[in-house]
C-alpha cells in the first residue's frame, strides 16, 4: 500500500472560488451516503482527511485536497436525498457541472455507486454526461464489503454491459474503505491519468 500525503487546499461554493492552480485534479462524485468521504480518507490512508458522516449532504462545497504536493483531489457535494432545500441542491449541481465544464486541469472523474443497489438515475445521467463532453471517468462501485463475492462479479459485469459503448470509461472497479479492496488499483489508475 502507497502512503499519499494530503492536505486540504481550499473550498469553493462558487465558481469564482476554485483554486488558480495548475496541480492536475481527480474529481470524486456520487450520491449522498455513497461512502465518498471513506472512500477519499482510504485512498491516502488518512481517517479524517475528508469529514464523514452518517447524515447524507454534509460535504455542501467542492472542497479541494493537495496530494503529494503535485496533484488534487476534488471532493464534489453528493447528488439526490440530502436534506437541504431544492433550490440548494440546483445550485449544488450547476455548480458541479461548471466545474466539470471550465476545470482544464480535470483529468478524470471517480463517479462512486453503491454496489449493493442497481444504478440510480442520478448515477447513469452524470455517467451519460461526462461520455457526451469526452471526460474520462472511472466507476467504483463503493462498500463491496457489505455484499458477497457473487454479487460483486454481478454487479460489476452489469456495469460493464451498461457502459460497454462508452469510450471515455477508463474502468469499472470494486471498493472497499473497510477492507481496502481496490485500494491499490485505484491508487495506480489515478497516477497513470494523472501523469498522461
Amino acid at each position: 500500500m502507497i502512503h499519499l500525503e494530503a492536505d486540504f487546499y481550499a473550498g469553493a461554493e462558487k465558481a469564482e472560488h476554485f483554486p488558480n492552480t495548475q496541480f492536475p485534479e481527480i474529481a470524486f462524485s456520487g450520491r449522498s451516503n455513497v461512502g465518498k468521504s471513506s472512500l477519499l480518507n482510504s485512498i491516502v490512508n488518512r481517517k479524517k482527511l475528508a469529514y464523514t458522516s452518517s447524515t447524507p449532504g454534509k460535504t455542501q462545497m467542492i472542497n479541494f485536497f493537495l496530494v503529494d504536493k503535485r496533484w488534487m483531489f476534488a471532493d464534489l457535494p453528493g447528488f439526490g436525498y440530502a436534506a437541504i432545500s431544492k433550490n440548494k441542491r440546483e445550485e449544488w449541481v450547476k455548480m458541479i457541472f461548471n466545474y466539470f465544464e471550465i476545470r482544464d486541469q480535470l483529468k478524470m472523474v471517480c463517479c462512486l455507486v453503491d454496489s449493493r443497489h442497481d444504478p440510480q438515475k442520478h448515477d447513469m445521467a452524470l455517467i451519460e454526461w461526462l461520455e457526451n463532453n469526452n471526460k474520462k471517468f472511472i466507476v467504483i462501485l463503493t462498500k463491496c464489503d457489505k455484499i458477497s463475492k457473487d454479487k460483486i462479479k454481478s454487479r460489476k459485469e452489469q456495469l460493464d454491459y451498461l457502459l460497454s459503448n462508452c469510450k471515455n470509461v477508463v474502468e469499472v472497479l470494486p471498493y472497499s474503505s473497510v477492507f481496502g479492496i481496490g485500494r491499490d488499483q485505484l491508487q495506480a489508475i489515478i497516477k497513470k491519468q494523472i501523469n498522461d
